[in-house]
């Protein structure tokens, strides 16, 4: 029985760690587009769309979490961050709708926060190679 790769090689990506970095950049184009609303009349139709985006990106990012644990037997806290911010992604769709945006504007940076957080947690720091002796 074959078991899926969970953990990334050199210079390697996961699944998980594609899926949190498309969720991070599609709440970061929700910003932008969120200002352009201000300035633009095609602000609001990019935010629309960036909004269904965001939300599947979220729903991609539960996938691969699920997926990330099964096969290795590793921790399931992963699931619950990716299901935390699909609820918060739910919330933040409902105020949306509403036209909340005293609500809906905290919510959509705390939900970027979080997807940064939860991006730095996944990319492992990048390593230092070691200085070398040298010889006199």
């Amino acid at each position: 029985m074959a078991t899926a790769q969970t953990t990334a090689g050199p210079g390697r990506l996961t699944f998980l760690q594609v899926a949190i970095g498309l969720q991070t950049l599609a709440i970061f184009f929700q910003a932008v587009t969120a200002g352009l609303l201000l300035s633009s009349s095609h602000g609001e139709l990019l935010h629309g769309i960036g909004a269904r985006v965001m939300y599947g990106a979220s729903m991609v990012y539960v996938l691969a979490a699920v997926l990330a644990w099964r096969p290795g037997g590793g921790s399931p806290r992963p699931i619950l961050h990716a299901s935390g911010f699909l609820v918060l992604a739910s919330v933040q769709v409902v105020l949306g709708i509403a036209h909340v945006p005293s609500l809906h504007v905290p919510l959509g940076i705390l939900m970027f926060g979080l997807s940064v957080l939860a991006l730095g947690r996944q990319v492992p720091p990048a390593r230092v190679p070691e200085p070398r002796a040298t010889r006199r």
